[in-house]
């Protein structure tokens, strides 16, 4: 019966870091190469034009 009990409150104290470790895979960095610039309408990387 301890056991259970103790097993139960481990698992619920360790819950919340589990829903923390999440990865976040909708928020990331983007970079382009040197004379281009992050279009987020097509999620790409287009070419500076200059005149």
């Amino acid at each position: 019966m301890k056991l259970r009990i103790a097993l139960s409150a481990f698992v619920f104290a360790a819950l919340p870091a589990v829903g923390f470790a999440e990865c976040g895979w909708q928020q990331h960095a983007m970079s382009c190469a040197e004379g281009s610039v992050y279009d987020t309408k097509t999620a790409t990387c287009v070419a500076v034009v200059t005149s």
